[in-house]
């Protein structure tokens, strides 16, 4: 039975992410960055996006997280750890931790993001919501009912180029409407941390260095 109209009001917005550590974080950064460069701008993306959900009306902020806090987090998050499993256990999982109303789950690899994007979630009526990453996955999932998570998450191979469609099949094939957000490019490669600085915000924390860290790696 489709959920449509439960979602009345702002979303609770949750960001999975590791703790920017080098060597643990955007190994496919390297080369040409170095580790230590691979965490700075993993740190950078992932400032960016807390600051960004900051800036977005919220039912509640949650930091689902594989680490320890650092100096990047800023107030206003309630800091849960990450279950264990694959990454599609570790999605759902995070669901539980908002079961009062709509949830929203974004990554840390997007940090082009602003507030406009999200401003619907929640609101307009669909059970679901979408945003596709141009590399095949997906670089948000919300849910109007999150105990629906685990039904609709587990078992979706994650990683690959076809995650995106066979996530959102999932939500279509269980009845539910999706609202559909734009696609973005996920950074998992240098080229596309270049192209995603340029989207960003001028002076956002991931433009910033990696327009730093290019005159470095030159």
């Amino acid at each position: 039975m489709s959920a449509r109209g439960t979602a009345t009001g702002p979303a609770t917005l949750l960001v999975i992410a590791k703790e920017p550590v080098p060597g643990r974080v955007k190994t496919r950064l390297t080369p040409p960055y170095t580790p230590q460069q691979a965490a700075e701008l993993a740190e950078a993306a992932l400032a960016d996006t807390l600051h960004t959900v900051l800036r977005t009306a919220a039912r509640r902020r949650v930091l689902v997280l594989d680490g320890v806090p650092g100096s990047w987090l800023p107030p206003g998050f309630d800091v849960v750890p990450q279950a264990p499993g694959g990454l599609d256990e570790r999605i759902a999982a995070a669901f539980a931790h908002c079961a009062d109303g709509p949830a929203l789950l974004i990554g840390m690899d997007t940090p082009q993001l602003n507030p406009g994007l999200l401003a619907d979630v929640g609101r307009d009526g669909h059970d679901a919501w979408f945003g596709p990453a141009a590399d095949g996955g997906f670089w948000a999932l919300g849910l109007a009912d999150p105990a629906r998570a685990g039904a609709l998450v587990r078992g979706v191979p994650m990683s690959t180029d076809r995650t995106g469609a066979i996530q959102r099949d999932r939500l279509t094939a269980a009845g539910l409407s999706v609202g559909d957000l734009p696609v973005l490019r996920d950074v998992d490669t240098a080229a596309d941390a270049a192209e995603a600085a340029v989207r960003c915000a001028p002076g956002s924390r991931f433009a910033t260095t990696v327009d730093r860290l290019t005159e470095v790696v030159r």
